[in-house]
């Protein structure tokens, strides 16, 4: 990152989660995972990976973008058993910082996005620089949408004709905005 971006820990710990930097590694557990499951992916901006491959691409770019400062695609991890579960990408854009997210099915219900989503903005709206988190999630997305809300992000508007979701239509579709913001 450049001088004048925050410094983000490169590693967050949480009772029952770990985030952290991708590791080029990360492939097989996030393929196993996640990324071919097209339930996983419905809401998401990519289509479901055909092949452990196209995971491996992804994973390349995710830590290039690491490396660069451009991004922070933190891997995330259960505690107990070191499985790769998700990732919560965050994108610093000067005194804001937006983020997005995934989360393998098996994980569902059990608040684990919430955690991770609390532990992150806890930390980011400490920074001296932050002073917003936000993230946008498709309006028929209720699931991302409650998540944001039980972290404490407000929902803030509904942006028309935002977000391309390919795995429901090749046109951008409404979103949602929701922002956490230091006092």
């Amino acid at each position: 990152m450049d001088q004048t971006s925050p410094a983000f820990p490169g590693s967050i710990e949480t009772r029952r989660l770990n985030l952290r930097s991708p590791d080029l590694s990360d492939a097989e557990g996030m393929f196993a995972s996640y990324t071919q499951d097209a339930d996983v992916a419905r809401y998401m901006v990519w289509r479901p990976h055909g092949s452990l491959e196209t995971t491996r691409d992804f994973i390349a770019s995710s830590v290039a973008q690491w490396n660069a400062g451009s991004a922070l695609p933190y891997i995330i991890t259960l505690k107990a058993s070191g499985q790769l579960i998700g990732m919560l990408d965050v994108r610093p854009l000067g005194h804001i910082v937006n983020i997005g997210y995934v989360l393998a099915r098996s994980q569902w219900g059990q608040g684990l996005m919430v955690e991770a989503i609390q532990a992150f903005t806890a930390i980011a709206l400490r920074l001296p620089r932050i002073f917003r988190v936000e993230a946008t999630c498709d309006v028929d997305n209720r699931p991302s949408a409650r998540a944001l809300e039980k972290s404490g992000f407000l929902l803030e508007g509904r942006l028309a004709r935002h977000t391309v979701h390919p795995n429901i239509s090749a046109e951008p579709r409404d979103c949602f905005i929701y922002a956490a913001c230091r006092p």
